[in-house]
């Protein structure tokens, strides 16, 4: 049985493709490009299932198109559209990808972040603080921002700039920023 903490998402099954059971992938994260499973898991009425493909090919570069096995008509195919796609934290131990790395910055979709505590750290520890989870990426422009969702559901606005990144732990898809706090009270 799969866990939901054994895995992670990285986007959902919009549409199918054709009459042979071909269905498009939309993915909010690059990690299906960065890892090395043979199968996606699907969520199934609360369900992590492993669903195998025999065949995929990109649409673009944020959609997919993929063939399951035992899934080889448009009727089978139909009953997956809606249903949200992960994919296994352990593919992703082999891939050494650094953020410099990732195709697009939306793949930090659904990492936790974290950021220096400047008036908590000491000279020996440096403290931090949750600012929740990035929900969304926009980089529509050069000027690229984040929504990030603290626990409490409250959506905060960051500008992402490669300075104030410190550290990208890919394999548990956490950041650590060192952001003004200036930047960080302006959605207050």
């Amino acid at each position: 049985m799969i866990r939901a903490e054994e895995v992670f998402r990285i986007g959902q099954i919009t549409r199918t493709h054709g009459v042979k059971g071909e269905v498009e992938v939309s993915f909010t994260d690059d990690a299906f490009a960065r890892g090395n499973a043979d199968y996606l898991v699907l969520e199934i009425d609360g369900i992590m299932v492993p669903f195998f493909f025999t065949d995929y090919r990109y649409k673009g570069h944020s959609s997919a198109l993929f063939t399951f096995e035992d899934y080889d008509s448009e009727n089978l195919a139909r009953r997956l559209v809606g249903l949200s796609v992960y994919y296994p934290r352990r593919a992703m131990a082999d891939s050494e990808a650094s953020p410099a790395e990732l195709r697009s910055l939306r793949a930090f979709t659904g990492f936790r972040v974290y950021a220096i505590d400047h008036e908590e750290s000491t000279a020996e520890e440096v403290a931090t603080y949750d600012l929740g989870e990035i929900t969304h990426v926009d980089d529509s422009s050069l000027n690229v921002l984040l929504t990030i969702t603290d626990d409490e559901g409250t959506d905060r606005l960051v500008p992402f700039h490669e300075d104030f990144l410190l550290d990208a732990d890919m394999q548990e898809r956490t950041l650590l920023f060192d952001i003004p706090l200036d930047l960080l009270v302006l959605n207050d």
